[in-house]
């Protein structure tokens, strides 16, 4: 069972592979993701426990210095967060549906991680940055008034940053709609 989770998202490639090596020799944890973005971007995506996660972040951070777009540490992740970067999310039906989409993968992240914490839904997906511009976003499902709450929270976290590009909730999506997302 993963901790705590963090990343740092770099706007070079080769300061992030860099950072990346600085960030896994800091400490005890896990590489989940390290790799380049849209466009032209570096994320690495680590877990562990909350001090090793947290050591590790900021090693990356003080080598990344200016290359750093982004950054944050989750000590106590939301687990359909992790189901839902790594595509491994069972949904047997969409209810109501939510969508964040941010300018960053870090902001997304923590979004996603504050909406699945707000209310009774359930994380589909977190798509990081590739082939849509650097730009991220989460779907999640649940009744409207869940969905409402959830992307209401993830998106204030993401708006206090600056990196809030656009929510919605739809109450009903079509039976085609369902299709293609799940």
């Amino acid at each position: 069972m993963i901790q705590a989770i963090g990343l740092v998202e770099f706007t070079s490639i080769a300061k992030g592979i860099e950072a990346a090596d600085a960030i896994l020799k800091a400490a005890n944890v896990e590489a989940l993701a390290a790799k380049p973005i849209c466009p032209g971007k570096y994320i690495v995506l680590i877990s562990g426990d909350v001090s090793a996660v947290e050591n590790a972040i900021e090693a990356g951070k003080k080598i990344g210095s200016e290359a750093v777009v982004d950054d944050f540490i989750l000590p106590s992740v939301h687990q359909d967060v992790i189901n839902a970067i790594t595509a491994t999310t069972e949904v047997p039906d969409i209810k109501a549906l939510g969508i964040i989409e941010t300018f960053s993968v870090a902001s997304l992240i923590v979004a996603a991680d504050t909406a699945a914490k707000a209310g009774n839904v359930q994380l589909i997906e977190i798509r990081i940055g590739m082939g849509i511009g650097g730009k991220s976003f989460v779907t999640l499902t649940g009744d409207v008034s869940s969905v409402k709450a959830s992307v209401d929270a993830g998106a204030s976290t993401s708006t206090n940053k600056g990196m809030l590009i656009e929510k919605t909730v739809i109450a009903s999506p079509h039976k085609d709609l369902k299709r293609c997302l799940l």
